[in-house]
């Protein structure tokens, strides 16, 4: 579990931004017949990320690659702002804010790879999941029980929503 003295940056967010690969999935690449990269994801991940818009927080997905698996789930999921093919995450994280207003204190990163770590440094809440680089978890402020891909995206989100007291009513609905 993250650690609880971390609550406080969480309870800001008001912008969850996730990494694809080895984040929202496993990081491996299968590939189809015609060279189409596949990903799989998680429906844990996913469902996290749905809690977080039902709290009122935005999501963002921030990737490297282009992909149309990616552009499917995103809009399947409701993500509101979708950078594919962006190798510079800071920069694509900048043209995000030039025209919505967050401030870096409100907003979580959950990054696993080396691209990720200037947007981890620069957020309120930058995290890593347990199997990133080993450079990219010791400069994160918090990583994940849980792997890439198998619900690490979903421990960030539930930190999130419980660090801002809305965990535990979000979860009441389904008893």
């Amino acid at each position: 579990m993250i650690d609880s003295s971390l609550k406080p940056f969480a309870a800001k967010v008001r912008l969850a931004v996730f990494d694809v690969d080895g984040v929202l999935t496993d990081g491996k690449l299968f590939f189809g017949e015609q060279g189409e990269a596949l990903k799989c994801f998680h429906t844990l991940d996913g469902h996290g990320l749905k809690m977080l818009q039902q709290a009122g927080i935005k999501t963002a997905i921030i990737t490297g690659r282009r992909s149309t698996f990616v552009e499917k789930r995103a809009s399947d999921l409701g993500v509101d702002f979708l950078y594919q093919g962006r190798e510079d995450k800071i920069n694509a994280l900048n043209e995000l804010l030039e025209t919505e207003r967050f401030s870096m204190d409100e907003i979580a990163y959950l990054g696993d790879d080396l691209p990720d770590l200037p947007v981890i440094r620069r957020v309120g809440f930058g995290c890593a999941v347990i199997n990133a680089h080993p450079f990219v978890r010791q400069h994160a402020q918090a990583v994940t029980d849980n792997h890439g891909g198998l619900g690490a995206a979903r421990e960030f989100c539930d930190f999130i929503l419980e660090a801002q007291g809305k965990l535990e009513p979000m979860l009441a609905e389904y008893l």
